[in-house]
């Protein structure tokens, strides 16, 4: 009982250190129209300081995604946690763009190092047993710590001081804390061997995945991009055409679309694999077609709707691709496939958000989202209608 108690207590600590970590990459969201005021740049660039985030994110993926196999997952997580400082230090340190573009970088790197080695970590701290309630830990932790960010940078900006500067303080002393605690936490990897042993992994598609990646990968982009555009360009929408200038509401509702998606996640278990890929497609189709609401008629009310029943759509079709790929594939590629799902889901974050701010340039900041949206309702659209024709099995 003792040994089940400290097991879950060291898990709980584990992921409390995920949340943490994950908090830091979206921290600025609700600040970027501060960072527009400054520095005085467009909503291009903030779009491009935006993916830069996601182009760290599949590097380390790609090169070191296994790094935590071999070294031991507690120095992955530390060079994560350093990362991360070092990420805040640059944004404590912003007197340029060029300080933005490495703070998000070096976020990216963070995050890539702890998606999958935080994961496992949590879930190998947990008691015998428990690997159901260990996996809800994992999940909460990743999507929560994502959606804590945005809304303890929006609450410190608007009713703190010196917005552009307390929001890293404070996640600099957390991350600290974190180290502290992950020092104190025991090592899983039994047998370490050096990291030149690490190889990088080279993304694939063996051909009996094939006919469940190709919709699971479609419906990751499209959530993923919801989620790029939600973090990127909400807060903008909001001030420029609701005259919403509280950050802590703009943080708010990006927020909300990061804690739907964890209950989205947690539902799958429930739902199942089979009914939760086209259920979830349905969900972003939904959420898109609120976003096209907001947009046009201008209703907070809508955006919020938009962020949970959006969120909840991304967490139930993001949960059940990985679980089909993951189920459908062979056990020696099994991590080359899921490497490659997530290097398309980090690429929905980053190449729609970018072309939505190309577009606004010419067509204005509602006219490019319409653009967006209507893109990506023909991508979840088709990739429904497939899953529809040809559900993926329930055993999945």
């Amino acid at each position: 009982m003792d040994g089940d108690r400290r097991g879950w207590r060291q898990c709980l600590l584990g992921g409390a250190v995920f949340v943490v970590c994950m908090a830091g990459t979206t921290l600025p969201t609700p600040l970027y129209p501060l960072y527009q005021e400054k520095f005085g740049f467009s909503e291009l660039t903030v779009t491009v300081v935006y993916a830069v985030y996601a182009f760290g994110v599949i590097g380390v993926l790609l090169l070191v995604g296994n790094a935590s196999d071999v070294v031991g997952r507690r120095p992955v997580l530390l060079w994560g946690l350093g990362f991360a400082a070092a990420s805040a230090v640059c944004f404590l340190c912003a007197t340029g763009l060029g300080w933005l573009y490495a703070g998000r970088l070096l976020s990216g790197l963070s995050a890539g190092l702890f998606t999958g080695a935080a994961t496992a970590y949590v879930m190998e701290l947990a008691p015998s047993g428990g690997g159901s309630r260990a996996t809800l830990v994992a999940t909460a932790a990743n999507m929560g710590g994502l959606g804590c960010g945005p809304l303890l940078a929006g609450v410190l900006a608007q009713y703190a001081p010196w917005p552009l500067y307390l929001p890293f303080a404070v996640h600099l002393a957390l991350v600290a804390c974190s180290a502290g605690v992950l020092l104190r936490l025991p090592e899983t990897v039994r047998e370490r061997r050096p990291l030149s042993s690490a190889r990088p992994r080279r993304p694939g598609v063996p051909s009996q995945v094939r006919a469940v990646f190709g919709a699971a990968a479609i419906a990751s982009f499209v959530g993923f991009a919801l989620f790029g555009v939600f973090t990127s360009v909400s807060p903008a929408f909001l001030a420029e055409s609701l005259d919403v200038h509280n950050h802590a509401v703009s943080g708010l509702v990006v927020a909300l679309a990061f804690f739907a998606s964890t209950a989205g996640q947690l539902a799958v278990g429930r739902v199942g694999v089979g009914r939760s890929l086209p259920l979830g497609c349905a969900g972003l189709l939904a959420g898109l077609a609120l976003l096209a609401g907001a947009l046009v008629w201008d209703l907070l009310a809508l955006v919020v709707l938009s962020a949970v029943v959006g969120g909840s759509g991304q967490g139930l079709s993001f949960r059940a691709a990985l679980s089909a790929v993951a189920g459908a594939s062979p056990a020696d590629r099994r991590a080359a496939v899921i490497s490659t799902l997530f290097v398309v889901a980090y690429t929905g974050i980053s190449v729609p958000v970018i072309g939505v701010g190309v577009l606004t340039g010419p067509i204005g900041l509602e006219g490019a989202g319409l653009v967006f949206i209507a893109c990506m309702a023909v991508l979840a659209s088709t990739a429904a209608v497939y899953l529809l024709r040809r559900p993926v099995p329930a055993r999945a």
